[in-house]
């Protein structure tokens, strides 16, 4: 009790100063001369190392923690930041954690220290990965976080674990399920020391941000090389996934994938991205294609093949528009499973969230159920009450765009489709992508497609990629603008399938959010 009246004084002093001094730095922006911030960075200091030497102790006498001043600060700033940001109904998701960086660089590997991780990195279905993971820790009674925005640089991800953290540094939450950048994950790994890894697959996305594809193998090789004690979850059918096991990693490794007797065979892509091995430069035969590069691959000159699975579709018994039933093996047997999504690539996803659950100790029953009921990521197959129903699946490169249009093509129905191209950092500025995408596939279902609208900022390039794939020019309406669209979905009566790519889909969906009802993108 005598040090109460101290405590309350330097902490609430330290806040007052904090906030006077955003306010200063909002005017700053204004106009104000900078040296008007001077004395607030001043009091701001002192308040703050005043309460840093009373405070921090008395929190942290039970667990002998005392964390540097600059991380309280850098906490202390990055939760007020966020705090702002949604005042101002913004999302906050990784700019407050960029500030903190700045002041304490090692702030993630002082948060993450007690915290069981699983991250989640790979091109495509990181998002829906992740999703089903927690559905699973929310059935096991896990107390966890996510960062479920999708901010998955190392800035988004430790916005997250300062908000689930106390101004000490003692996390709230015992378990995480953490989407990574493929990139980023060469930097994120060694901070975050996770318990597990799941990589989904890699293929070409943003040449103009990641280059070559074998220099994204090599990012995340150098992050699992970080991180030596990590349970890999690895796909199987992946040529280049695969290969992050062979070197002289000495991660335990659960692998997954789907078996040729599930008969899921395709034809092999034309434009592949791994039709050569990674070891000797030979080409592929394959006993059997799932999509795009994926499948039984083995090379006849070294011997590198697909490894044999833990975990597995072993046969398709179902495969709906809302959902899929299939036969699952693992090392406890091999079972029926339902899982509540559409599409044959989200068979993938499930075997990933599979392994992952596995690795974590979660038991059999929980992530069947877990599977059966979740509900999909924001823009991944996501449902709005708009028009004749409207599904809004993600598009940002050529495999899981030709994924997304398998699935559309599958469709049974008369409805109308909306496909958005944007260019912008975050989509990747070189879009000649489209062009390797299937878009061919929806010709011959062209009288089921009722109308078709094409938006975004370059949607005059994808008007002429539709009609070189064999849709009726006539057909194809261009409409700028995500308010303008949603008013023409607005008076369709039929379904409606959105193609969007990702800063597309973020404009389009904050629309119908509000003007439908739903959730913000981060929550």
């Amino acid at each position: 009790m005598k040090h109460l009246s101290c405590i309350l004084k330097t902490a609430s002093n330290s806040f007052f100063h904090l906030f006077h001094f955003v306010l200063i730095h909002i005017e700053r922006r204004a106009g104000y001369p900078l040296f008007f911030l001077l004395p607030d960075l001043c009091y701001l200091a002192i308040a703050l190392f005043a309460w840093y030497n009373t405070f921090i102790p008395l929190l942290n006498e039970d667990t002998h923690m005392k964390i540097p001043f600059r991380a309280v600060l850098a906490i202390l700033i990055c939760k007020t930041l966020r705090w702002f940001c949604r005042l101002l109904h913004r999302g906050g998701t990784a700019m407050p954690g960029r500030f903190a960086m700045k002041i304490c660089p090692d702030l993630l590997s002082l948060l993450s220290g007690s915290v069981s991780t699983v991250a989640v990195t790979g091109t495509n279905g990181k998002t829906t990965c992740c999703r089903m993971i927690e559905e699973a820790f929310s059935e096991a009674g896990y107390i966890y976080f996510a960062n479920r925005s999708g901010a998955n640089l190392m800035s988004g991800i430790l916005t997250e674990f300062v908000m689930n953290s106390t101004l000490t540094g003692k996390a709230k939450k015992e378990y995480a399920v953490i989407e990574c950048d493929e990139a980023a994950a060469k930097t994120v790994f060694g901070q975050l020391q996770p318990k597990a890894i799941v990589v989904t697959n890699l293929f070409r996305d943003q040449l103009d941000r990641y280059g070559e594809i074998t220099h994204t193998l090599n990012s995340i090789r150098d992050g699992i090389r970080t991180v030596p004690t990590a349970v890999l979850c690895l796909n199987a059918d992946c040529s280049l996934t695969s290969s992050l096991a062979v070197n002289d990693l000495p991660n335990p490794v659960l692998w997954y994938g789907i078996d040729a007797s599930a008969s899921l065979s395709s034809k092999a892509s034309v434009l592949s991205d791994a039709s050569h091995c990674i070891h000797c430069k030979s080409e592929y035969l394959y006993d059997y294609h799932t999509y795009a590069h994926l499948g039984g691959f083995r090379c006849p000159n070294c011997g590198y093949c697909r490894h044999k699975t833990d975990f597995a579709v072993t046969r398709i018994i179902r495969m709906g528009s809302q959902s899929s039933e299939v036969l699952f093996r693992t090392p406890l047997g091999e079972e029926p499973l339902l899982i509540n999504l559409p599409a044959a690539y989200n068979l993938y996803n499930a075997a990933a969230a599979i392994s992952a659950a596995y690795a974590m100790g979660i038991r059999k029953e929980v992530w069947q159920n877990a599977l059966a009921t979740f509900s999909c990521g924001f823009g991944r197959m996501e449902h709005f009450p708009l028009a004749g129903g409207t599904r809004m699946i993600l598009a940002k490169n050529p495999a899981g765009c030709s994924q997304a249009l398998e699935f559309i093509s599958a469709v049974s129905e008369p409805f109308a489709l909306v496909v958005c191209l944007n260019d912008r950092s975050a989509d990747g500025t070189d879009i000649s992508w489209i062009w390797d995408a299937s878009f061919e596939v929806l010709a011959p279902i062209a009288d089921r497609i009722v109308s078709i609208y094409v938006s975004g900022d370059r949607a005059e390039d994808l008007r002429l990629r539709l009609k070189y794939a064999g849709l009726p020019d006539s057909r194809i309406q261009v409409i700028h603008g995500p308010e303008k669209l949603v008013d023409a979905l607005e008076l369709e009566t039929l379904p409606v399938l959105i193609l969007p790519t990702y800063t597309a889909m973020l404009d389009l969906r904050s629309v119908i959010v509000h003007r439908c009802g739903g959730s913000e993108f981060w929550e």
